[in-house]
């Protein structure tokens, strides 16, 4: 009721809305407490193009958010646009449950041939409902059939969707407090995580213990655990706070799985089509899983899911996964354009270009003030952690995460026309989710955005 008091105060207060508290009133009205975005960002937009956004009241922001990392190429991008018009105009089918087309398969085999190349003979997709949530839970349905087993292993801070199995499978305790009986025999592990090792180590010791920790446990017959139907892990977490998983852990939870047998099903949901730099970020380890989860990007703006499996999975039976939209014509045909676009070798190289810069920028800037405590990511998906400077520091010398100090930054930075979410323990990392393509100019735009901003923030808190 704040929120909506302080907006009725600045409201137009005419029957039709005008201004961004009319638009932010109605919502409130209309639409579910579970909404969150609107609660950051107060504004209604109307236009998008590129890296930008612009509201009704024509302020224009700088987007580092994207769609949560969907808009690879940014907001209406011409090629992908025209790609969408023209099926439209062919008068081709757009929604076809799972029945082919030319435009499914063209999709079908750009995305084989953008995989690894001992998988490209080797596989089956699966298409699901459109969100990323979907594609957990056909994996993890798959998995269970395909070995006839029923725990699964994920780790602590790990992201896999808003759905009751996925959910089930995700770190945030938050999220999951108010629901009660989450799917069953899910085993947490934990996650090299240096800045705040779940072992109180740190740096190499902290990713050798946690990798010592995962093989020891599933090869112990007194672990408790039984044998898993699947491990599930995000190369890179997002919403657990810009963390990549090292190489060596990747490498290690890819030969455990393998020598025990246990499917091992990798979320690229948010890291995958070149946002880490590589088309796939569970590439950097040199790895081939068993299952891998695609979403967001993946349909070109448009709602798509989909999970690609190795085929000595494929043992369930017609029927046993559906999903009305999962043949959803529009979100092929852009996510086509997307993958040929992002797949380029000249463009993801730019990619993990201009990520250094953003990060070498990043840390210049932690060495002048004391609220960041951790700078991080690859490629295009950078994590800034914020910390209470006038905390205790923790045995490793990290200091207690503020999600209070992230929060004001990015109140701060919308306030100056610069959109970007938070996630990370306690909602003190700052996560940068831009268009792919973002331009250079647009880079310095918003690192001097984010450096004015964190160094007002700095000052109100170190004065």
């Amino acid at each position: 009721m704040a929120l909506k008091n302080d907006l009725q105060a600045s409201c137009s207060c005419s029957g039709t809305p005008v201004t961004n508290a009319d638009y932010m009133i109605r919502q409130e009205d209309t639409e579910s407490n579970a909404r969150s975005y609107p609660r950051k960002f107060p504004c209604s937009l109307v236009k998008a193009r590129g890296s930008w956004v612009e509201d009704v009241e024509g302020n224009r922001y700088l987007d580092f958010l994207c769609g949560a990392g969907t808009l690879a190429l940014g907001h209406n991008d011409p090629e992908v646009n025209q790609a969408m018009i023209d099926l439209i105009s062919s008068e081709a089918p757009l929604h076809t449950l799972d029945l082919t087309t030319p435009t499914k398969d063209r999709f079908v085999h750009t995305l084989i041939s953008l995989l690894p190349q001992e998988m490209q003979g080797n596989v089956k997709l699966q298409f699901c409902s459109p969100s990323g949530t979907d594609a957990t839970d056909a994996a993890i349905k798959l998995c269970k059939t395909a070995t006839g087993r029923s725990s699964v292993i994920a780790f602590s801070g790990g992201y896999h969707g808003m759905g009751h199995g996925a959910l089930s499978l995700t770190g945030n305790i938050g999220a999951k407090s108010k629901v009660h009986a989450l799917m069953p025999e899910v085993h947490f592990f934990p996650y090299p995580y240096s800045y705040r090792c779940p072992f109180g180590l740190g740096g190499e010791a902290g990713v050798k213990a946690c990798c010592e920790y995962f093989e020891r446990t599933l090869k112990d017959p007194e672990s408790g655990i039984t044998k898993p139907a699947a491990v599930i892990l995000e190369p890179i977490q997002g919403e657990g706070g810009v963390i990549p998983a090292p190489v060596e852990f990747l490498q290690t939870v890819r030969r455990v799985t393998r020598e025990l047998d246990i499917p091992m099903i990798v979320d690229e949901i948010q890291c995958g089509v070149g946002r880490s730099g590589k088309f796939f970020a569970f590439e950097y380890a040199g790895i081939v899983p068993d299952v891998i989860l695609v979403s967001k990007a993946i349909g070109g703006t448009q709602p798509m899911s989909v999970v690609v499996y190795n085929k000595s999975l494929d043992k369930w039976q017609p029927g046993a996964h559906a999903g009305t939209f999962r043949g959803n014509q529009l979100a092929m045909r852009a996510g086509t354009v997307v993958m040929n676009r992002v797949s380029q070798p000249e463009f993801l190289a730019e990619v993990q270009k201009k990520g250094d810069y953003l990060r070498e920028k990043m840390s210049a800037l932690k060495a002048k003030v004391s609220i960041i405590g951790d700078i991080r990511g690859k490629g295009l998906m950078s994590g800034c952690e914020f910390v209470d400077p006038r905390g205790q520091a923790d045995s490793i010398g990290s200091l207690p995460a503020s999600g209070e100090i992230a929060a004001l930054v990015q109140k701060k930075c919308f306030e100056n026309k610069l959109i970007m979410e938070k996630g990370g323990r306690h909602g003190s990392v700052m996560r940068c989710l831009c268009a792919l393509n973002v331009s250079w100019e647009e880079l310095d735009t918003m690192i001097a955005i984010y450096e004015k901003v964190v160094i007002e923030v700095n000052d109100e808190y170190t004065r």
